[in-house]
């Protein structure tokens, strides 16, 4: 029996569904991703490689690079700067995931709970690059999977991830402006396609 199961409670995604929602068009299409937990994990003055280290062996491989991110397993990892990343882990497996990683980087790092503090969607298609010039100044046509970007679409802060150049994106931004962010995206979907 779940946590919620035993109240009668059921937790809702970002954009206040019971089902995390689809939005299908020709060549593209948006998902709103709630299947993955969250931790922010920040290096402590003068504990960077001391974080590292713990990190690699906790996730099973190396935290992302500057403007970059980076998958080992179950986990995702994406730059937020400098000493600071987020750390991303199949929900049902880890839901206590800050408190698994504070665990492992111990006093060398501070680690926050994020999971209810942003969304995710998931955009694939070949429009991909028409949907995101529409949207960020990033340079999308020269990214390579891997990058992470840091941009704004509609006056939100948002970390765009590349897992397939002009085929498939992430795009994470705060919880709070879910329904917005959701907006923004199927607006320059309609535009473009």
């Amino acid at each position: 029996m779940g946590k919620f199961d035993q109240h009668g409670l059921k937790a809702i995604s970002p954009l206040g569904g019971h089902e995390p929602r689809a939005d299908a068009f020709t060549g593209f299409l948006i998902r709103e991703v709630t299947d993955r937990a969250l931790a922010s994990l920040a290096a402590r003055q003068g504990q960077g490689q001391a974080v590292k280290s713990a990190a690699a062996a906790y996730l099973g491989g190396a935290l992302a690079e500057a403007a970059r991110w980076s998958a080992a397993g179950e986990f995702a990892a994406w730059w937020m700067g400098p000493d600071l990343w987020m750390v991303s882990a199949p929900h049902d497996s880890h839901e206590l995931l800050a408190a698994e990683l504070k665990r492992a980087v111990g006093g060398a790092g501070s680690v926050v709970e994020q999971t209810d503090g942003w969304c995710s969607f998931g955009i694939e298609g070949a429009r991909c690059y028409d949907v995101l010039e529409r949207l960020c100044n990033a340079n999308i046509r020269a990214g390579k999977a891997g990058d992470a970007t840091r941009t704004s679409i509609e006056h939100l802060g948002v970390f765009l991830l590349c897992h397939e150049p002009g085929e498939r994106y992430s795009v994470i931004g705060p919880r709070s402006s879910a329904a917005s962010l959701h907006h923004a995206l199927t607006a320059a979907a309609k535009s473009v396609i």
